[in-house]
This record gives structure tokens, C-alpha cells and sequence, in this order.
């Protein structure tokens, strides 16, 4: 990506990367093609209204929104706080309603480079089993703990249609967003193993099955597993346009009843 400090550049780097011409950004931001041109050869500056209609013309992310704001030398307007602030607290709690909701299957919050933010009892209880509890100050990626050789791997029986998968989706993030984290991200997980080599091959599950559940297995506890993402429909605000809730679904009766024995034997502790 260009440096931020050159709005034009940028401008023309976004456009470019949506794959429009002038013509298009023009008629999608309902300006003229010629003020269009003249803004990304830095003969004319924009006004703040001008960049955000321009950024929301090309659907830039609001973290990137603030970068173009700051390229043509205005403030950033959209703001980024922690999960805990009071500004988001009505955010948080629909977050803790979700993740209860989802009881007594797992259910986890992550930003959008896939650090964990929050999670429920049930992605406790299954994180335990697989590699042991975790102190609770730790900070968990489950990026990499996914495609990492020696974290999920061992017991990821489809590991290698899962990370195929999984990785083409943060390429499709990386495409989308320009954040260089979100490519540094990329990086990191090609860099584990034989990652890289495994992206090169291609294979297709024509099977039965609608989705690709992932596929758990240890000791003689087996737990098939598929996902759902949900995002925030209207965010106004960084991290809450980055949240993300992944809620765990049983792919089939066992592990349905694993899951619930695991809460029910918890609940018997805990009384």
C-alpha cells in the first residue's frame, strides 16, 4: 500500500484495487470523471465530505477511512476503542448475550486479524480438552493456533482442507481491507511449515455434506464441528466494525452429546 501521507496516491491505489476505472468511481460517487482524475493526479484537494463520499464509494474500511482522512490532512473521524469502553457497552452486551446463547456449544469474539476478545464457557471447556486450560491473562491468536504445527494441528483430522480453506479467506480479508496487518498476518501464517506448499495444491470435497466441519479427534473423543460468522450490520466505530463472533455448531448427534456432557459434568462441579 502507498504512504499514507499522499491522498491522491492512495486514492488511485484503492480504485485500482477494486478494479474500476475513473469512470466508474466517478458515477459510483456521484462526482464528475474530471474532478475524479484531477484529485488522484494531486491537482485539486478534497474536501473531508469529498473523502469519506470517495471512501465509502469504494467501501474502504472505517481504520483505512481514517488513514485517507489523514493523507488529505484532516482528522480522523471514526473512532477506535477498547471492547470494554463505555461507548460500546450496549455492543458488549449483545456480545454476552450471543456468546450465552450459544451454550453448551463453544462461541468465541475475535478482532479482525483473529486475536480472541471474548469467549464462552463451551470454547473453554473444548479448548481445555484439546490442549489444556489457559492462564487467564493469555493472549490466544486463533489464527495461528489453527494453522500452527504444534497447537490444533494434532488433533485437526481435515487439517489440511480446514487451513486451505481458512487461509483463502484471509487472502480475500488482505484483498479487501489493505491493512498491512492483515498482510503481515498473511505472511506469518505461509511461514508456518509446510503452509506455503499446501496453498499450491488444490482440492475439492464432493461429498454429501454442505459444509467442511472441522474435524476433532483425541484419545477416543471424536467432535465434528462447523462455524458461523457473525459481524455488526451498521458499525460506526473501528473495533466494532472489526468484531467478529464465530459460534461452533455440531455436525452430528455425538458430538452434540459430548458437548452437553461436558457442560453437564462442569454445572455438577460448580454445585
Amino acid at each position: 500500500m502507498p504512504r499514507p501521507q499522499d491522498f491522491a496516491v492512495t486514492l488511485r491505489w484503492w480504485r485500482r484495487r477494486r478494479g474500476w476505472s475513473q469512470l466508474d468511481l466517478a458515477q459510483r460517487a456521484d462526482i464528475s470523471q474530471r474532478h475524479l482524475s484531477f484529485l488522484e493526479l494531486g491537482r485539486a484537494s478534497p474536501s473531508r465530505d469529498m473523502v469519506v463520499r470517495l471512501a465509502t464509494a469504494l467501501d474502504v474500511p472505517l481504520r483505512q477511512q481514517n488513514t485517507l482522512l489523514i493523507a488529505a490532512g484532516f482528522a480522523p473521524i471514526w473512532r477506535e476503542t477498547e471492547l470494554g469502553a463505555p461507548e460500546l457497552a450496549q455492543v458488549r452486551k449483545a456480545l454476552d448475550y450471543m456468546l450465552g446463547q450459544q451454550e453448551p456449544f463453544p462461541a468465541v469474539a475475535v478482532d479482525r486479524h483473529w486475536n480472541m476478545l471474548a469467549a464462552n464457557n463451551g470454547m473453554k471447556r473444548l479448548v481445555e480438552f484439546l490442549v489444556g486450560p489457559l492462564p487467564g491473562d493469555a493472549k490466544v491468536n486463533l489464527a495461528d493456533a489453527l494453522v500452527a504445527p504444534d497447537v490444533l494441528r494434532p488433533f485437526l483430522v481435515n487439517w489440511e482442507d480446514v487451513v486451505r480453506y481458512f487461509i483463502r479467506s484471509v487472502e480475500a480479508d488482505a484483498a479487501a481491507d489493505g491493512n498491512p496487518e492483515t498482510g503481515n498476518l498473511l505472511e506469518r501464517l505461509l511461514s508456518h511449515g509446510d503452509v506455503r506448499k499446501l496453498m499450491k495444491t488444490f482440492a475439492v470435497d464432493t461429498g454429501a455434506s454442505p459444509v467442511l466441519p472441522m474435524h476433532f479427534r483425541k484419545d477416543s473423543v471424536s467432535l465434528q464441528l462447523f462455524t458461523t460468522i457473525a459481524t455488526l450490520g451498521t458499525p460506526q466505530n473501528v473495533t466494532a466494525q472489526e468484531l467478529r463472533i464465530e459460534c461452533f455448531f455440531p455436525m452430528n448427534d455425538e458430538t452434540a452429546r459430548t458437548l452437553r456432557s461436558w457442560a453437564a459434568q462442569s454445572n455438577s462441579k460448580t454445585h
